[in-house]
């Protein structure tokens, strides 16, 4: 059963920008991980100043492999650097993880 994870990011208003343009130019890693299976930015524009970073997984165990390995690493050092040229665009980051229970899509016609 597929699992979600959101990283869900604080950031400060008028950052929100900086912090899109930063995905934008993200190393692209995670697509390339065994049991990836979906990324979306998620952008606030009601109820909440917080971005989600949502990500779908084959399961539990995709998901760790991606967090303890060398391309997560790789990926987040990159954000790292762009961080520490212009400051960081989130001031607070929490991970909320989820099994998918249903998954409904269009019919097709």
């Amino acid at each position: 059963m597929s699992v979600v994870k959101f990283n869900v990011l604080s950031v400060p208003e008028g950052a929100g920008s900086g912090l899109e343009e930063r995905f934008a130019k993200r190393a692209g890693l995670v697509e390339q991980a065994d049991g990836f299976e979906e990324f979306q930015l998620l952008r606030p524009v009601e109820g909440t100043d917080k971005y989600l970073v949502y990500t779908r997984w084959r399961d539990e165990e995709s998901f760790q492999t991606w967090l303890k390995g060398q391309r997560f690493a790789q990926g987040h050092a990159q954000a790292s650097s762009d961080a520490s040229a212009s400051g960081p665009a989130a001031t607070s980051s929490e991970l909320w993880g989820f099994e998918v229970v249903q998954h409904v899509r269009p019919a097709h016609k």
